[in-house]
Formats: C-alpha cells, sequence, structure tokens
C-alpha cells in the first residue's frame, strides 16, 4: 500500500502565507508608495494561490461535498471582512457596498464559475455530466436567498428607499442563516449522495481520483490556509485604498468596489472549480458555484446585520431595476442548464456571456 502524500515544508505554498503575514505586519497602518502597493497587491495573489492550493489538500483529504464546502467558507470570511473594514472607514458611499459585493458574487458564481467550468469540461471532454437533484437544490436556495436579502428591500414600504427596517432586516439575517444551515445539512448529512459526482447512467462516482494526503498533510494544510486567509484579509485591507482610488481615476461608479472585492475574493473558487472541470469534476465545480453563492448571502447578509448595531448610516440592500432584470435572466438561464443533468460548451458561452452583460454595466450602468 503505497504511502499517503507528504507534506513539504519548503515550498513556495508554505512560504507565501508566512511572507503575506510579515509584509502584513511591516505595512499596516502606513502610506504606501506605488512600489509597496505593487509589492503588496503582488504577494496577495500569490497567497490567495496559496490558499487554493491548501484549501484543495483539505478537500481531498475530507472528500466532496466537503471539500466545496471548506473552500466556498473560507472566501466568505474574506469577504465579509472586506465589507466590514471598507464599510468602517468609507462614509456614506459605503452604505451600498455590501449589496454591491454580494449581488456581484452572486453574479460572478453563478455565471463566471459555472460558465467556465462547463466550457473547460466541455471543450476537454465533450459533454458534462453532474447531479441535477443536488445541483437544483442548491440553484433554488441561491435564488431565494438573492430574492429575499437583495430584492425585497426595494419593493418594502416601512422604510423608504431600497432598506429594510429593523425587524425587517432581523428576520432576513434569521432566515438567511437558518437556510444556509439547512442547505449545508442537506449536502453533507442527508442527502450527501445529491452532490456527488455521476456518470452518464447517473451512477455515483467515486469522490477523487488523486490520492488522498495523510491526516497530519491535511492538518498542516488547514493551518496554513487559515494564515494565508488572514493574510489575505489584512492585505486586501491595505491595498483597498489603491483600489478606491483605481475605480475613481478609471471613471467607473463607486459601485464597481464591490465588483472587485468579490473578482477578489471568488479567485481562489475560479480557480478551484477550472482544475476541477479539466478533471472532469464537473459537479465539484458546481458545488463550488453555488456553494459560494450561498455562503456569500447566507453568511455575509447575518454579519452585516449585525454589524449595523456599531455601524452609522444606512444599510442600501435593494437591487435597481437593471439588477433585477440580470438576476431574473440568471435564474432563467440557470434552471435551463441544470435541470437536464447535462451541459455542452453553448452552456457555458450563455453563462460567460450573462457575466459580461453584469460586468459591462457595472461600468457603464
Amino acid at each position: 500500500m503505497a504511502a499517503a502524500p507528504r507534506f513539504p515544508l519548503l515550498h513556495w505554498t508554505t512560504i507565501t502565507p508566512v511572507l503575506g503575514m510579515v509584509l502584513l505586519a511591516l505595512t499596516w497602518g502606513r502610506d504606501l508608495g506605488g512600489v509597496l502597493v505593487a509589492l503588496v497587491a503582488l504577494v496577495l495573489a500569490a497567497t490567495v494561490l496559496a490558499a487554493v492550493h491548501h484549501a484543495e489538500v483539505v478537500a481531498l483529504r475530507v472528500g466532496e461535498p466537503y471539500g466545496s464546502l471548506v473552500l466556498a467558507v473560507a472566501v466568505t470570511v474574506i469577504e465579509v471582512a472586506l465589507i466590514v473594514t471598507l464599510m468602517v472607514s468609507g462614509g456614506p458611499e459605503a452604505s451600498s457596498l455590501a449589496r454591491d459585493t454580494v449581488f456581484a458574487a452572486v453574479m460572478i458564481t453563478t455565471n463566471g464559475i459555472v460558465g467556465i467550468a462547463l466550457l473547460l469540461g466541455a471543450l476537454k471532454h465533450g459533454t458534462t455530466l453532474f447531479n441535477a437533484e443536488g445541483s437544483g437544490g442548491a440553484l433554488a436556495t441561491v435564488m431565494m436567498l438573492a430574492t429575499l436579502t437583495l430584492v425585497l428591500p426595494t419593493f418594502t414600504t416601512t422604510t423608504p428607499g431600497p432598506e429594510f427596517s429593523g425587524p425587517q432586516l432581523a428576520f432576513a439575517a434569521f432566515a438567511s442563516l437558518g437556510l444556509y444551515a439547512l442547505f449545508v445539512f442537506t449536502q453533507t448529512v442527508r442527502h450527501r449522495d445529491f452532490f456527488l459526482p455521476v456518470d452518464e447512467d447517473g451512477v455515483i462516482e467515486a469522490d477523487e481520483h488523486a490520492e488522498a494526503p495523510s491526516g497530519k498533510a491535511a492538518f498542516a494544510s488547514l493551518g496554513f490556509l487559515l494564515l494565508a486567509l488572514i493574510a489575505v484579509v489584512g492585505l486586501a485591507k491595505i491595498e483597498s485604498p489603491a483600489i478606491e482610488a483605481g475605480v475613481r481615476a478609471a471613471g467607473f461608479p463607486p459601485s464597481f468596489v464591490g465588483v472587485v472585492i468579490a473578482l477578489l475574493v471568488l479567485l481562489p473558487e475560479s480557480i478551484a472549480a477550472a482544475r476541477a472541470a479539466l478533471r472532469d469534476r464537473i459537479q465539484t465545480s458546481i458545488n463550488l458555484g453555488y456553494g459560494s453563492a450561498i455562503a456569500s448571502i447566507g453568511l455575509t447578509i447575518p454579519t452585516i446585520a449585525l454589524a449595523t448595531i456599531w455601524l452609522d448610516g444606512p444599510l442600501l440592500l435593494g437591487l435597481g431595476s437593471t439588477q433585477m432584470i440580470l438576476l431574473l435572466l440568471t435564474v432563467l438561464v440557470s434552471v435551463l442548464t441544470i435541470v437536464p443533468g447535462r451541459a455542452t460548451r453553448l452552456q457555458g458561452g450563455v453563462h460567460l456571456l450573462l457575466l459580461a452583460a453584469f460586468l459591462f454595466l457595472a461600468v457603464n450602468p
């Protein structure tokens, strides 16, 4: 019996998180020049890639769908931390940051991650196969959460504007958290088989082709994953003034900051989903995409709702008409993609075009 792969102590994936923490300690609270901003951005990108690696090691150890859940929760921690820190220091313009970031995350996950996975999988393996039962349930959860937290605030009348009243926000927060917990229970305990890969006959396949790492290696990767996430949150906070300045200099609307945050925190998911698709594990890619969207709403909204206790200013959650149309189109396209349980490069291209439309309209509303 072959020994499990050993954990490499001196590797870029272990050195980068430590380097990120050192750079974070040296630059925290200081005004950075152009060279240091570029260095922080470079280390930040490398730390994100390291986080992807360690999350995949943990995922190999625990198997699907737990592995997808680990990465989804990890990137949501980054998202929540960035939103809260920027809302604290962002002033009135930050009142809609949570909405802009969460909606961008929904569009990127349901159209970008899923679209890339379907396109890459179809290009390499032909028709892609996945479990429509689990994927359909995940999609329904995403759309329920999105409607409850991002659409309804525009139409409620207790508080003027696209904003929940206090009791409404509390209900939305508890409902989102409860639905997220129900989904996790369904995915990992009650109907775990719904979220595993299937073959052409609908028979569930083995979780992974790669050899699982040892328990010590997985535990070490979990530690480096947490270290990398802390470094990513801190470095992204340091980089945030440069991001906001870049958005203003480019002439983009302030809401595009939320898109940049979502693109940054979902980079690990996107890379992991693309790798899984190339290995013909489309179900893993879909788990990552929809799981991230569910975690983004189900964990972010309750956290932001709790943070409003000490945050000043309104919390604008309701979408505008253009965003609602994009969300509705995403629902229709996603249903038509998921229901058959198989997809081609055409479906992948449709989702990516829908993502491109969202990005274009975010720049030119």
